[in-house]
């Protein structure tokens, strides 16, 4: 905390979690106004999509068991402090894709001697979006987007191998294993017109994020008596994702919700240069962790 790294910086509001979180610890302890036992989950590597996969892995909840889990994010647009909760699957799964494609490189003068992995590349790119509009019912969110083209650097050379990376996701685990699938057997089949291989691999995944209405209902609770009926809410389901949904998953007793981090016109959304978390809400987030906590150990 407070360490400066240049051209580094805390993008998704993290930082302000661990500090919410610590707030309602030092209160929690000096208080004690609960029975039972509090487990506080400091998580690393969320914007990677494992940290919560490795931590249940390592046996999280065999060493440290929980009855239910709460966790909470920052959503600048949303308003300042307002709760908001969803039941059911409320984040997108997440897939890393990398599609490599191979070919047979040459001078650019001589295009009939090649494989032109680059133009591959490029019909696979064109044909992946048409999984959403043509395989999957519109009324079942999915994205498909390809990120990331990384070929060769000469005008004149044409390229015999290329990076294709990707980001898949869904609302809807079957959705999901229908999309994946699909751009496998699309890749190999583009390339294969060609002449060319396509090869994939599946860097890393995470899950549908689903809340448990039964706990999301005590959330709502304790909020609405903390805050006012006014400033809590639900929210669209939306296609970013998160690794809590490891956890929730393991243990499906579960909440996930945002808490409103400002909609004035100037306030920047998460992953934006300027985003700046805002600390007017560390207060609001640490006040419904202590209420949620004396409300389910009373």
């Amino acid at each position: 905390m407070g360490k400066r790294v240049e051209g580094r910086f805390h993008g998704c509001g993290h930082d302000g979690h661990t500090t919410t979180l610590l707030y309602a610890a030092e209160y929690l302890a000096r208080t004690r106004q609960f029975t039972g036992t509090l487990q506080l989950i400091f998580q690393p590597a969320e914007e990677l999509l494992y940290g919560g996969r490795v931590m249940v892995e390592d046996g999280l909840f065999d060493q440290f068991p929980c009855d239910a889990i709460f966790g909470l994010h920052n959503m600048p647009g949303q308003p300042l402090g307002k709760i908001g909760l969803r039941d059911g699957a409320m984040m997108a799964s997440s897939d890393t894709l990398h599609i490599e494609v191979k070919g047979v490189g040459g001078h650019g003068a001589v295009p009939e001697h090649t494989v032109d992995a680059t133009l591959v590349a490029c019909h696979i790119t064109l044909a992946l979006q048409s999984i959403v509009s043509r395989n999957i019912t519109p009324f079942e969110p999915a994205v498909v987007t390809v990120g990331s083209i990384q070929a060769g650097h000469a005008p004149n050379i044409i390229n015999d191998h290329v990076l294709m990376k990707l980001t898949v996701r869904t609302l809807n685990e079957q959705v999901r294993e229908t999309v994946l699938q699909r751009i496998h057997d699309i890749a190999v089949a583009q390339a294969e017109s060609f002449n060319a291989t396509a090869t994939l691999t599946h860097v890393n995944g995470s899950p549908v994020l689903r809340n448990d209405p039964a706990t999301n209902a005590m959330v709502r609770e304790v909020a609405t008596a903390l805050f006012g009926a006014e400033q809590v809410g639900e929210v669209k389901p939306f296609m970013g994702s998160e690794d809590f949904a490891f956890m929730l998953e393991q243990h499906p007793h579960g909440s996930y919700f945002t808490i409103g981090a400002g909609d004035e016109p100037d306030r920047c959304m998460v992953h934006n240069p300027g985003y700046d978390f805002n600390d007017a809400l560390l207060l609001t987030g640490a006040a419904l962790w202590c209420g949620l906590t004396e409300r389910y150990l009373r």
